[in-house]
């Protein structure tokens, strides 16, 4: 029999189902919220805890991890490579603050290896890409689609922001543009519009993801559950998620320098840490 591949629509959907199960499995994990895991009130000795435990595994997997984060230094180098010559100067810092929007999907190798190591099971890189033939997989990567769609949107808010404050002339160089921003009340303008700006899709993406990632890998919830729990761990302690964001952009922030190489520490870090943190959070996680 003859095979074809058909239009390139149709053949992604079905690389898609492969991997993350049939096309039937990842649609019925799409909608519905299901029955819900109930979830507990995080603690400050919760982050304490998760962050010690998130260090141990990485400092169990230090090599394997490392080696398969190195890509993300290479991505965020890339990305701000193709920024400084596009004339694009003024979108670096969003596109180095955007990396803690596409974080919960970017994490998903991490969570599998704690996940593993916890149950007592091989945990290296390799190890980890097992996630890729989860069941999970499909809803997960539709997630993974969701977030990176809100970064492509932050940064062209911040374009926006950056018309409408600074005008539509590019900066001629960094050293020109950075004189600008911190200099100038155009500058001044966009750094009091663009933060806040920027804390809200932050702050939107933390408290419907905290442990939507983990979720859809540990159970059989769909992608609107996985939210909706998500929400009811920040509902229930809303203070406390706050610090754990405040924790997360701090340790982004540390990777993004220089250039980008931190992250191949702080993510790993940060995703064997909030796979612990999904463990206090959800009731029989644990």
């Amino acid at each position: 029999m003859v095979q074809t591949i058909g239009n390139p629509i149709s053949w992604g959907i079905r690389q898609l189902g492969a991997a993350g199960g049939d096309v039937a499995g990842v649609t019925r994990r799409m909608g519905g919220t299901g029955d819900l895991p109930r979830v507990r009130a995080l603690t400050t000795a919760d982050l304490r805890m998760a962050l010690r435990l998130g260090l141990r595994d990485f400092g169990a997997l230090r090599t394997d991890v490392i080696a398969a984060a190195l890509l993300y230094p290479v991505a965020g180098a890339c990305l701000v490579w193709a920024a400084w010559h596009g004339a694009l100067l003024h979108l670096i810092f969003p596109i180095a603050s955007g990396f803690a929007l596409i974080g919960p999907a970017a994490a998903i190798g991490f969570y599998e290896m704690s996940r593993r190591r916890e149950a007592g099971l091989p945990a290296g890189w390799l190890d980890g890409l097992r996630v890729l033939t989860s069941p999970a997989f499909g809803v997960m990567f539709v997630g993974a689609m969701m977030l990176a769609a809100v970064f492509f949107g932050w940064l062209l808010t911040a374009y926006f922001i950056f018309q409408a404050t600074m005008g539509p002339e590019i900066p001629a160089s960094a050293a020109v543009f950075a004189r600008e921003v911190l200099t100038t009340g155009a500058g001044w303008t966009m750094i009091a519009i663009g933060i806040p700006v920027g804390a809200v899709f932050a702050a939107v993406v933390l408290a419907t993801t905290i442990v939507a990632f983990p979720l859809l890998l540990d159970r059989d919830v769909g992608l609107a559950g996985a939210v909706v729990t998500s929400w009811r761990v920040t509902r229930a302690a809303p203070g406390i998620v706050l610090v754990w964001g405040a924790i997360v952009a701090a340790l982004l922030a540390l990777g993004t320098v220089p250039l980008f190489l931190g992250l191949a520490v702080a993510l790993p870090v940060l995703g064997h840490a909030s796979w612990h943190l999904y463990r206090r959070a959800v009731e029989g996680a644990a």
